[in-house]
């Protein structure tokens, strides 16, 4: 669950976050902080380490604590500011893509306040793509094609492309289209099908490994890196590692799942043999491990029900590399 912080700086205003915070309880886990030792100190902190964070008080109080460290719309968290009367909430930071906007309304739906949002997509009732993107859990490939996406759709309607479907009528702004100056592709693909494409990826790739006993990370991330782009697979669509439990203590296979930040996946011989499917056997394998396949196997199991194989078996250097995508779908709200 995300998390919150709520500073406040006055008896009402310490009133009123208690208030916030019961408001938030189902969507943040929050604290309520009256700052007494300096807000800057703390508010550097807070905005490192929370992603959102709701002052009561006046928005220059808010503007001075965050300035300094406002970096990118990317990292930066939801801030939101409420007077302390409980009348306004005011999206201040990161309105798409760390939700103040989301929690701005949410904050005054609960508290019988109004919600100030000043983004231009939402203000003209347009589709948001940096926004949508954050909560259909896709990754934006390009900040510059991103904002270019959004200034233009306040004055046309932009298209969308899709490998994966999506649920709903397209919001007013956009249309499901596949050519034309700029728009928007939803793939785990290396895809540009516009003059300006921009890439919105879904992580739904998952990686099967197997290697031979003390195989380096690097062999193991040239393998896979030589598969992604051989096939065309945009890395940053990698949600998952997995492989067989005898090779769980695999240091170079947990270093270079550590390098994307994922914790793999290890099943056992007799659940990868469950896996129903068309798989690559070998019997070397099948004695070394008990099972006829590992990677093939490995990342459909961690794919899921209705996953599909896309890349089988590829060696390379003592290490097989598989890649499964899993069964997703989208929706527009």
């Amino acid at each position: 669950m995300k998390t919150a912080a709520i500073l406040s700086f006055t008896d009402a205003g310490e009133a009123l976050a208690e208030k916030v915070a019961a408001a938030v309880a189902a969507d943040y886990v929050s604290e309520t902080l009256r700052p007494r030792g300096g807000l800057m100190p703390a508010a550097a902190e807070l905005f490192r380490s929370r992603d959102a964070l709701i002052f009561i008080g006046a928005c220059g109080i808010a503007v001075r604590a965050i300035a300094p460290h406002v970096a990118q719309k990317t990292a930066d968290p939801a801030v939101v500011v409420l007077d302390e009367k409980g009348r306004f909430a005011i999206s201040l930071l990161s309105g798409h893509m760390g939700g103040a906007n989301d929690l701005a309304r949410l904050i005054a739906e609960r508290l019988g306040a109004e919600a100030v949002i000043t983004t231009a997509t939402d203000v003209n009732r347009r589709f948001s793509v940096d926004s949508w993107a954050k909560k259909q859990g896709l990754v934006i490939g390009s900040m510059e094609a991103a904002k270019r996406f959004s200034a233009a759709i306040l004055r046309d309607d932009l298209p969308l492309c899709s490998d994966l479907p999506i649920d709903g009528d397209p919001p007013s702004g956009v249309y499901f289209g596949s050519e034309g100056p700029l728009g928007a592709c939803v793939s785990f693909r290396e895809k540009a099908p516009f003059g300006v494409t921009l890439p919105l990826i879904p992580r739904v790739l998952h990686l099967g490994i197997g290697c031979k006993r003390g195989t380096e990370e690097a062999a193991i991330r040239d393998a896979a890196e030589r598969v992604l782009a051989e096939h065309r697979l945009r890395p940053e669509a990698v949600r998952a590692i997995a492989s067989v439990d005898v090779k769980r203590d695999e240091g170079g296979l947990l270093a270079f799942a550590a390098s994307l930040q994922l914790t793999p996946a290890f099943y056992t011989a007799e659940e990868l043999a469950s896996v129903e499917g068309d798989f690559t056997p070998s019997d070397f394998v099948k004695r070394t491990v008990g099972v006829d396949n590992v990677c093939e196997r490995a990342a459909m199991q961690s794919a899921g029900a209705g996953g599909s194989l896309i890349v089988r078996k590829t060696g390379s250097g003592g290490v097989t590399v598989a890649v499964a995508a899993e069964d997703r779908r989208f929706r527009f709200e």
